[in-house]
């Protein structure tokens, strides 16, 4: 895992974008993949991605130096519903990387925290070497006006946190059903387990919000790599309202 801070090569100016939209980098030779921005969307002087060499194209990003070019193209896709969830509770829940998309909604967020209810953040990964951003999520925790809690799959005794399946924490949240919002990032089995425990304590499908983060190419819904069900997630998402994708959401192999 890396993370990257970009600014323009030609001194342009600041580079906007809405929590939870990602860009294509693109590694000159090598070629583009998609990439959630990870940044605080109050400093669009600056791109930050942060992300997991896994292919050759993320393997030559983690290359880069200072000083090098990397092409962008974006931002795309949806964002999460920030402004449309002023005056109501927010629960945010990632799995491991379902972190990095979030992220700028919870930079959004907690600079605005008066402006919400009761916000909190339920972040699970497989074991304590796996979380990130380990410096906001301490500085996140000493807030009196956000809950955070951490869990991890498995842990040595040196561990001094919570231990489970994130989805085992959520009756620990605090927020009224009735008048809150939610948005989950992570891989699909523990979202759908996710969404299981927040239908349960009440939330209506139309307040749950997943980031469908899937096999994303050309990121203008022209390759159908992500196609999902009638949807392109790199076009009508990667953020839908799980009432909007809830028939094809259930379906295994989509």
């Amino acid at each position: 895992m890396f993370t990257l801070e970009m600014a323009p090569a030609d001194g342009s100016g600041p580079l906007p974008f809405l929590p939870g939209q990602f860009n294509m980098l693109y590694a000159f030779g090598i070629g583009e993949a998609p990439i959630s921005i990870s940044g605080d969307p109050s400093r669009p002087e600056r791109l930050v991605h942060t992300i997991r060499s896994v292919g050759a194209v993320t393997k030559a990003l983690c290359r880069m130096k200072r000083g090098d070019l990397v092409g962008v193209r974006g931002p795309f896709g949806t964002h999460w519903p920030v402004e449309e969830a002023e005056g109501k509770d927010v629960v945010l829940v990632a799995g491991g990387l379902g972190l990095v998309p979030l992220r700028p909604a919870l930079y959004a967020l907690l600079a605005r925290s008066k402006s919400y209810g009761n916000i909190a953040l339920l972040y699970g990964t497989r074991t304590p070497q796996d979380v990130l951003y380990d410096r906001d999520l301490a500085l996140w925790q000493k807030r009196p006006d956000f809950q955070l809690e951490v869990t991890v799959d498995a842990a040595g005794p040196d561990w001094r946190g919570h231990a489970g399946l994130v989805t085992k924490f959520i009756p620990r949240l605090r927020f009224d059903p009735r008048r809150s919002v939610a948005m989950v990032c992570g891989p699909e089995i523990m979202m759908r387990f996710t969404l299981w425990e927040l239908l349960q304590r009440g939330l209506g499908p139309e307040n749950i919000f997943l980031s469908m983060e899937r096999n994303m190419k050309c990121g203008v819904g022209l390759c159908g790599h992500c196609q999902f069900g009638p949807f392109f997630v790199c076009k009508d998402g990667p953020v839908f309202p799980f009432e909007r994708i809830k028939d094809w959401f259930e379906k295994q192999e989509v």
